[in-house]
Parts: C-alpha cells; structure tokens; sequence
C-alpha cells in the first residue's frame, strides 16, 4: 500500500488492445474525491459564511485561452496556432482582429509548444509542417481550394487531405451526439465528432459563446470572422478524445451516489405515495439513489397559476404539503433528490419567491407582471440561482434536472440559453450553500457539483449528466441507444441518461423492458423512468413473475458494480478515458470493430455486446451477433462460456443472461452485497472476479463520505485506495487492501489447485479461507473468500500455480436446459440430444450432423455457440 493515505493507485492499462508488459504499475499523488480532479475552479462562500444572493463573479470559472506566442503562426487577416502535431486552430478575420478568450468549447488553449516548421513563400503561400501533417495555404479568405492540410498517416491508399469547407459526413466522420431524442423512433443524426474514417475531423467554433473571464459571457465581434479546429488524429481515437478533453476541460467526477439506480416518472405523486414507494423498493431488496421529481412537484393546472404550467417554482401544497419534511424522509433513506425544472416562462407573480426576486432585481411588481426568463441578464441569473432555487433547495433538492426544450436563441446572438442553465447551474451546485445536502463530513466545504440536463453542442461533457429526452416505448429505440451512447464518445460526452425502458408511446412489452432495463445496467447511468400513464410504469412488481425477478436482479447488480464504475469515474476524468467506448477505438485496423456498432468496452474490463432484439419463440432465447477482439480468450460473467479471440459469433441468451465478457487478465470488482442498500455506500466486503491467462490489475478508489456507520471507524475517514495484480507467469493474485471482507471468483476456473495456497501480511492462512467451486447453474468459478481483515492496510497473495490457463467448461448440463426449454416437437429433442452427447465423433461430425437436421437457425445456433466457443473443448 502508498505510504500515506493521499496516494491512489490508479489502473494503469489504458487500453483492452494493449499489452499489460508495456506498463508499470503507477502511483498518481492525488487527494480524492477533491473537486481539484476536474478542470472546473471556481470561487465559493466560506462553508459558514451567511447565506446572500450570490454574484456572478462567484462563478469565475478558470480558463487559459491564451495559447503560447510561440505556437502562433499569424498574418494581416490569419492565423493559425499549433496546439499539437496533429491539431491545429485556424482563425480569418476581415479586420485582422483575432479572439483571445475562452469559448464555451475551447477554454485551454495553454498546450506545449509542438515541433512544427513554417515555409512563407510569398504573398499567397505559407506552409506549415510538423510530424504528422502539412498545412498548405494561400493566404485569401478561408477556402477549399485555398486551405487544405495533408496528413503523413496511413489512412487510405490514396492519402488523407481536408479541404476548409470539407463535409464531415463525406470524409467518414463517426458522429458525435445529438441535443436529445425526444420524439425519435430508431435513428438519428448524431452529428460530428472529432473521429473519422478519413483520419481528420473539423470543430467549427465561430458561433460559439464566450467566457469573459469574470464570471460572465460575452458574444463574440462583429464582422466576417472564422473560427476552427482540425483534429488530424488519424486512428489514433482516443488520442484526439483526449486532445479534446485538453483543449475543452475534463470529464467531472461524479458523486458516487449518481452511479446507482434512479428512479424516475413523470406523475403527480403526493409526497405520502411517493415515500412509501420508495419503502416499497427498499422491503424488496430494490437499491435506489437518486429520487426524481418530476414537474407535479409544483403547482400546473392550479387555478393560481396564469400559465400553462409547465413552469413553476411553489411546492404544490395539496401533493406536497411539508417539502422540508418530504426531504429529510427522503435523505433519512439514502436518497439524494432532484426537481424537475422549465424555466422559458419565467417568474409569475403567484410564486412563493416572486417578491423577494423582484426587490432583488428591481422588477416592478404593482401589475404582478411576469418576470421574464432572461439568462443573458447578470441580475436575473444571480437572483434565479440564489433565490429562486436556492429556495427551494433548501427545502427538497440536492441538483436540478433542467428540462429546457425552447430553443437555441436568447436576447444576444449564439449566447444559447440551454448553454447558460447547464454552465451556470453545474457551477453553482458546486458551492456549499446549494443543494439539500452539501458534503460536510470531512469539513470541507465542496462537492461534486452534477446536474442533469440535455447536450448543448461540443464541450457539454462538463457539465454531466445528460438527459436524452422522452423516448418512444419500441424495440427500435432500444436498438439505436447503445450506438447513440457509444457514438458520443467521439465528442467526450461520456455520461448520458436515458429513459430506461422507454418513456411513452410504444405498448406494453415486459420483455423489452427487461432487456432495456439490462442495458441501462451497462449504460453511463441507470435511471427508470416512464409517462403519467397507468400502465407504463416501471416498479419490477409491475410486470410478470419472469420479467420482474430479471429487472430486480440486474437493478441489484448496478448497485454491486459501483466499486468498479466509481473507480472508472475518477480514473477517466484524469485519464481522459469515457465509460463507454466503441471497439474500433481500440482496434482500428479491424474492420469488424466498425461493422458491430452497438458492441462497446464498458470501462477496461468489460466488453458488452446488449440485445436489442425479442426472444425467438421455439428456443425462448434472443441472439446477438458479436465480434471478439483479439485479446485472448474472453469468458461470459454470466455463463461462464469461454470463447476464443478474433472471431464473429452469434450469442444466444435466455432472458437472465446478458452477453457481459472478460478478456484475459481482466479484473473487476464488485460489492459482495446480494442486497444493497440505498445510496451506493462504501462496501462492507467485495467479490473481485478474476479472468486468467494474462497480467492484470485493477484499482478501487474510494472517498471517505461514502463510507457507511460502520466503516467510518475502522477507515478512519480518509481517502484510500486499493490495488489488485495478477501475474500470470506465477499464478498468483497480490490484493494490497483496505480492510473488510474480500472474495476472489477466478472464473471459468472448475478445479481447486492442488497447490493453492493463501495468506494475509504474509501470514499462511489457507486453511482459513473458504475455497469452493461453483458449478452450472451458477458461473462456473473457483471462489475464495478470505477472513475479514481487521488491519486498514493489508496484502492478501492467492497462489494458483505458475500459468493457471481458464479451465475447458462442460456445457453437458447446460444444453441439456436448452432442450428442455425449447418449444419443439419431441422427437427433434431426442434427435438434437443424440448428437450433442455423442462423445464419439470429432466435432465437424457432430456440428454436420446439427445443420443437417434442417431446424431453424434459432434452434440450432445456441448449440453451435457452446460447441465452437472454445477451440480447446472440441
């Protein structure tokens, strides 16, 4: 373990593609879970100073738009600044003036200084050259025939070349994301990100917003003006994310309570239905952490009410008749609590806030004229936060869900009011005197500012987490999410929230539901949520016997993962790394990582390959085509099937299963609860599942304010974190630890080595651990599970033996369930069961003896799975 308490060990393997030979385990010196991990600073009251309407200047925001003179390569109406070799600023203007501010996109422009050459060849030639590639210019007003920059990587056969004006779509850019999907049945456009096919992608950010550098936004000058960044990362993906993230601010971290489950709806709740519902979840074992609000919380059709209603900010008092009360009960059941919030019709003169805003700003209130939504008034803004919400935060609110869906215009041009709300409220639910519960355990005034709202165009990523809108109740919706999640990566907007299960429209489908609410485990976050109508709404208990044990299974499972995303979530925002990555990131030169675009890398470890498709009638299991990387053998977390790498296979999954694989040397740590409580605590013990056959590691970092009664004396309130290794070439598995209950699943391993051996600080203590194995139905593993560690630092050592190899599973008992699940005719059964225990004949026998049977692929392909899965087994 680090020497002191504020040394974490982060997972150092930055790639499931890469070799962990390549790297050394390191040590970054950090105090986590400060709000110094994220690039947002800003300036805060004291935790004890008295509460006051806060001024925009308290939201200062820390930028470094200035790039180095030595990195600008300027004339009369140009220039161009060489941020990296392979990414440069290009600016025109008319007057010659350029922009030195920060824009809403780019707030650093403060890069090393690149190796880079300039040719000036005259009045229309200028050639600027680095490693990687050659920018060719005529010194005219920006053009395609004028400006072109060729690059050295060996993209195409015929070169790679942008052209300014160049269209992104035409040159194969993989997108980016779109501002929501309300409405959106299957696809849509996702717009532009900074990775193509064609090796370059361009940011156009003319239009932008400013930041002034005090706290406000500025409009940019007048007059005939360009302003742009090319990305020419060629497949090096996830180098141009990370340029991206330098050049636009890092990923936050988020609060480890955002990690859990959510449970949304819109519904006008009274607050009674809405606590007992929660203790409705929780007598089932139903962990939860975050309560949404939706709009009913205030006053809508009341006849006080002037408007149409969709904005308000007075507690409805026939639903809501105490909030405070209403927000302790609920922070009493480790839940933290968001509000649902349309601003676009402003303040009217029946909100409980109306007066006290209009002596703040000055607004004459004698005809209780309305006070208008305007984010582009510094007054307005200060008393909108610091009023008007702050108000209601004190009674019942911890972040705000800001539903804006008016437009992208406000008073000054390209100042875009969502821009505004997502900024100035991330900033502000960052100070202590906001939110319900701001963190004061450690006696440190901050916290993990979070808010959740819709994407607002490039460098949204700082202000997590998204809300993708209403989506429309159809398998096509459910078939486009994974993609759509994976394809904003290519932007860095890495924290997306969608409607698990689906929003409205649609019908009833407790299989769909099922399967969402699978993925939505395996999505950025996990949030239920549903219409007003009677009959879509999410609770497990609504659903059949069948569906509802598979979505109380999995929303327990998202609770026992968040020692393995939180510990994601620190490590990519300093890393650079989003959760969820598309495989071509990893392996461009493969052309089937393009082909499978819903298959992604779920943090390091994980590759996810979800089905989107309804169940086959005669099997009752539902198909996935998949493809495996080539990073050795991978074994189903679910199954326990191994496969082989680098090939295409066909995945055929009974509704509990879910195709989850690891890859050799992957490790993941869970929580070892089979219940979980509310609110993603710290764990009392942990489950690490352990893939062999490869080096590994892995990380858990944890913050002291997350740590449960029980755990805060025995961990003494600090920040720590804890590191696991495996060696392959020795067998052994090294846990430097925290305390607490460990377990260790070696999967797809059948037997006990004879020579196992365990110990703790070096102490030989084998014959105290509990050794077993697991066999079908369970995950087919080798468990061991070790005494619980009194001391706060330990090292646990399991020996397997010098090269354990992941073991041939027999899959006997499980085809025997598949043919006795299957709806068919029973000879066919007794037919398919002659061939699959047939031991006698070598394997292409067998597998001639099944396709010449003349059943159905959705027969026949769950067999063909397990038989060819791995090559050893044949």
């Amino acid at each position: 373990m680090p020497a002191t308490n504020e040394i974490a060990y982060f997972h150092t393997k930055s790639s499931p593609g890469e070799s962990y030979k390549k790297y050394q385990v390191s040590q970054f010196s950090i105090a986590l879970p400060s709000i110094s991990t994220t690039s947002h600073k800003y300036t805060k009251a004291p935790s004890n100073a008295p509460r006051r309407t806060s001024s925009m200047k308290d939201y200062k925001f820390e930028t470094k738009p200035q790039a180095d003179k030595a990195a600008i390569v300027q004339g009369a109406n140009y220039r161009f600044t060489i941020l990296t070799d392979r990414l440069v600023r290009y600016e025109w203007a008319a007057d010659g003036k350029f922009e030195d501010r920060a824009s809403i996109f780019a707030i650093n422009r403060q890069f090393p200084v690149a190796k880079f050459q300039v040719y000036d060849q005259g009045d229309n030639e200028l050639k600027i050259v680095t490693d990687h590639f050659v920018l060719s210019y005529d010194k005219e007003r920006f053009s395609p025939s004028g400006l072109m920059v060729s690059f050295n990587a060996k993209i195409t056969n015929w070169g790679a070349q942008w052209r300014f004006g160049d269209d992104e779509t035409r040159s194969g850019n993989f997108g980016g994301t779109a501002r929501t999907l309300d409405e959106v049945d299957g696809r849509c456009d996702m717009g532009h990100g900074v990775n193509s096919s064609s090796g370059y992608a361009a940011i156009n950010d003319s239009d932008s917003m400013l930041l002034d550098g005090s706290g406000w936004v500025s409009r940019r000058m007048p007059g005939d003006r360009i302003d742009g960044y090319l990305f020419g990362y060629g497949h090096d993906y996830r180098g141009a994310v990370k340029a991206l993230y330098k050049l636009s601010g890092d990923q936050p971290v988020l609060p480890r309570w955002a990690l859990g489950n959510w449970w949304s709806r819109y519904y006008a709740y009274t607050q009674d239905e809405y606590i007992q519902l929660m203790d409705k979840f929780r007598s089932k074992d139903l962990p939860l952490s975050v309560a949404v609000i939706d709009m009913d919380w205030h006053l809508v059709d009341d006849e006080r009410v002037p408007h149409a209603g969709w904005t308000g900010y007075t507690w409805d008092d026939k639903l809501f008749p105490d909030p405070e009360s209403f927000g302790r009960e609920l922070h009493s059941r480790n839940l933290k609590i968001t509000l649902n919030d349309h601003p676009a019709m402003g303040v009217h003169h029946h909100e409980s806030s109306y007066e006290e805003m209009a002596k703040y700003i000055g607004h004459d209130t004698s005809s209780k004229d309305p006070i208008l939504f305007d984010p582009t008034n510094k007054k307005f803004m200060e008393a909108y936060l610091s009023i008007l919400h702050r108000n209601l935060e004190k009674q019942a609110c911890d972040f705000w869900w800001i539903d804006w869906q008016q437009g992208h215009f406000s008073r000054i041009p390209n100042v875009d009011p969502l821009w505004m709300l997502n900024h100035f409220h991330f900033l502000d639910n960052a100070t202590p005197e906001s939110g319900a519960t701001a963190s004061t355990a450690t006696g440190a005034p901050e916290k993990r500012p979070l808010i959740f709202s819709r994407y607002a165009g490039p460098g949204s990523h700082r202000y997590p987490v998204g809300f993708s809108g209403d989506t429309i109740v159809t398998w096509a919706s459910l078939a486009f999410q994974p993609e759509f999640t994976n394809t904003a990566s290519n932007i860095g907007y890495g924290w997306w929230s969608h409607d698990i299960g689906g929003h409205m429209l649609g019908s009833r489908d407790d299989e769909l539901v099922a399967r969402w609410v699978q993925y939505g485990v395996f999505s950025p976050i996990m949030r239920l949520h549903s219409s007003n109508s009677p009959w879509g709404s999410k609770e497990p208990w609504c659903y059949r016997p069948e569906f509802e044990k598979v979505v109380s299974d999995y929303m327990r499972l998202r609770h026992r993962m968040v020692p393995y995303l939180y510990t994601l979530n620190v490590t990519g925002s300093s890393q650079g790394e989003p959760l969820c990555q598309p495989i071509y990131w990893h392996f461009p030169e493969h052309g089937q990582a393009y082909a499978h675009k819903n298959e992604y890398f779920f943090g390091f470890e994980l590759l996810v390959a979800p089905i989107v498709e309804p169940r086959n009638k005669q099997s009752n299991m539902a198909g996935v085509k998949a493809w495996l990387p080539p990073l050795g053998r991978f074994v189903d977390v679910f199954t326990g099937t191994v496969y082989d790498e680098d090939r295409d296979v066909v995945m055929y999954r009974q509704l509990h299963q879910y195709p989850v694989l690891m890859h050799e040397g992957s490790i993941v740590v869970l929580d070892a609860a089979s219940a979980p409580v509310n609110g993603c605590l710290n764990p009392e013990e942990f489950e690490v599942y352990v893939c062999v056959g490869k080096n590994g590691q892995a990380s858990v970092l944890e913050a002291p304010d997350d740590d449960s009664e029980a755990s805060k004396k025995q961990l003494e309130g600090k920040e720590r974190g804890a590191l696991i290794q495996y060696k392959q070439d020795e067998g052994t598995l090294t846990a430097n630890v925290t305390g607490r209950t460990w377990s260790f699943r070696f999967v797809a391993i059948t037997e006990i080595p004879k020579d196992l051996k365990v110990t703790v600080n070096g102490k030989d203590t084998t014959a105290d651990a509990k050794v077993s194995i697991e066999k079908y139905p369970n995950l087919p593993s080798l468990v061991v599970k070790i005494p619980q560690v009194l001391d706060s630092k330990a090292e646990i050592k399991i020996d397997l033996g010098k090269n354990a190899q992941l073991s041939k599973i027999d899959q006997t008992e499980r085809m025997k369930a598949y043919v006795l699940d299957f709806q068919i005719d029973f000879g066919k059964k007794d037919e398919l069961w002659s061939v699959l225990t047939d031991k006698k004949s070598p394997l292409n026998v067998r597998m001639s003896k099944l396709l010449a049977m003349g059943m159905d692929e959705a027969v026949i392909g769950p067999f063909a799975e397990l038989l060819l899965a791995d090559s050893r087994a044949g």
